[in-house]
């Protein structure tokens, strides 16, 4: 009998599900969005119940597709948007709130507070972090003082705090009924809350925060069974938890120290494997967690956080109307023969890695009468790949490492103009793999290597193959001249809102 791995995606804009062949080759995909809410300018939230309904409609159809049923999954893993805050009620299992999403702003205040004693690097050592509104822990601690409903339930130690993976993971589990209450290393990493060191929640930042140890989940490898799946995944392993960028790095078989991948989704986000030891950085890099495999030791990362990629794409679409799809913007983009020396930086959340400027703000610079609607188009593409420059300059003078290729998967691979753009900006080749749903395919390589389906990470190195290569062919004095532009465009975003 014929046997496959599940993937659940929990992503920022829609959840998949995606069943993967011993290959790594997709067998059946299902998706389906879900609504963005925007209370306010800055907040970002989703609807958790909405999320669960999709996770369990998508997994039914995938499996429909193929006239599949549980009992054709070895094992199911689980990938996710890493820094989005969800509280729930342990006895009712409903959601106290809104989920607040991970590019949501309003623990700015927070950020100040705890930032006026220490500076906003204080907890990095420990966290590899800096104070910042991206990370859930100030998200946690903004509920507990603005919503009594959560409050009291923290009160009557009711409360269940955790990011996507721990929801999915609950609910998928039983919910009230004998749920798991668990995440993995990788997205304890990001709550701010863990140490790098014990893997484990820090005592002093909890009391820091202000945070009751009770709400929170146990935290746990990226790759080991959890507990069994119900409902439509009912007896099948859960086996596997990684945050949405590792899940990503593991998937594109970046496995050794030095290998590094870009991930081009709503956001950018670039990471580098650097090993067993966590690589502190000094030019606005995070250390992070890259995955931990059962009982062996943890493997850390630098990445390099980018808030908006294809989510401007997304803008362009929804605000403005500018294309009725996101595949037209390549169309529009190449439309004109250069970008008019027109930059877009967008820093709708403020500027992340490797600025992390809470109070930048997005601009449209160089523009003249002589501009259109194709400049436009372009210079959002070029954002992308010239917030990835920044990122790679900073990672090498961290690390010591050339990138002498860079990995690349998302959604915004397929469009050829930003991939050789991108390959021409870094002076660098750029490789999309095969299998382009990395991120996916990395959760289901956790969860298949602790049930055994694959043996070790050799058949993930086996699995990987190169879909195509993009080689730089710009002028080096055309590449720092547009560099060196786009510099002066994100000198502008800066301090606008303070």
């Amino acid at each position: 009998m014929t046997r496959y791995v599940g993937s659940i995606d929990q992503g920022t804009t829609s959840t998949r599900f995606i069943i993967f062949d011993r290959g790594g080759d997709i067998i059946s995909i299902a998706q389906k969005e879900h609504e963005q809410i925007y209370p306010r300018p800055g907040w970002v939230e989703h609807d958790p119940v909405e999320i669960w309904r999709n996770t369990q409609e998508v997994i039914a159809g995938a499996l429909a597709q193929k006239g599949l049923t549980a009992g054709d999954l070895a094992c199911v893993g689980i990938t996710n948007q890493r820094e989005t805050a969800i509280v729930w009620d342990r006895r009712t299992g409903l959601p106290l709130h809104n989920a607040v999403v991970w590019m949501d702003t309003r623990t700015d205040q927070l950020v100040a507070h705890f930032a006026a004693e220490g500076g906003q690097d204080r907890l990095r050592a420990r966290t590899g972090l800096p104070l910042a509104t991206y990370f859930s822990g100030l998200k946690l601690r903004w509920l507990l003082d603005n919503v009594p409903a959560v409050r009291k339930a923290a009160e009557s130690g009711d409360l269940l705090f955790g990011t996507a993976d721990s929801w999915v993971v609950w609910n998928l589990t039983g919910g009230t009924e004998g749920g798991r209450h668990l995440t993995d290393v990788t997205n304890a990493s990001r709550t701010q809350m863990m140490d790098l060191e014990t893997l484990d929640w820090d005592g002093e930042i909890l009391d820091l925060f202000a945070i009751p140890r009770t709400c929170l989940p146990q935290i746990r490898s990226s790759s080991e069974v959890y507990g069994e799946g119900t409902g439509v995944l009912a007896g099948v392993p859960v086996a596997g938890i990684l945050g949405d960028q590792q899940a990503a790095l593991f998937g594109q078989a970046c496995l050794q120290p030095g290998e590094a991948k870009n991930t081009y989704g709503t956001g950018c986000f670039m990471l580098m494997n650097t090993g067993h030891k966590p690589s502190h950085s000094s030019h606005g890099l995070l250390t992070t967690l890259a995955y931990k495999l059962g009982e062996d030791r943890a493997v850390y990362a630098l990445e390099g956080s980018i808030a908006i990629a294809g989510a401007l794409v997304q803008w362009l679409r929804d605000n403005l109307g500018l294309v009725k799809s996101a595949a037209e913007i390549e169309a529009l983009a190449t439309s004109v023969e250069d970008n008019g020396d027109v930059y877009f930086v967008p820093a709708f959340s403020g500027l992340y890695a490797p600025h992390w400027k809470e109070s930048a703000r997005g601009v449209i610079a160089g523009l003249t009468r002589f501009a259109n609607k194709g400049h436009i188009a372009r210079a959002a593409l070029e954002a992308t790949a010239y917030q990835t420059r920044e990122v790679i300059d900073a990672m090498t003078k961290d690390s010591g490492v050339t990138i002498r290729e860079l990995r690349v998967d998302g959604g915004m691979v397929v469009n050829e103009f930003l991939m050789q753009f991108q390959a021409d900006i870094l002076d660098v080749p750029v490789v999309r793999p095969r299998v382009v749903e990395t991120t996916a395919l990395g959760a289901a390589y956790a969860a298949g290597l602790a049930t055994g389906y694959w043996h070790s990470t050799t058949d993930i190195s086996d699995n990987w193959g190169i879909d195509k290569r993009w080689r730089p062919a710009m002028e080096e004095s055309r590449r720092e001249q547009l560099f060196a532009a786009w510099n002066k465009a994100v000198s502008c975003s800066l301090d606008w809102a303070v």
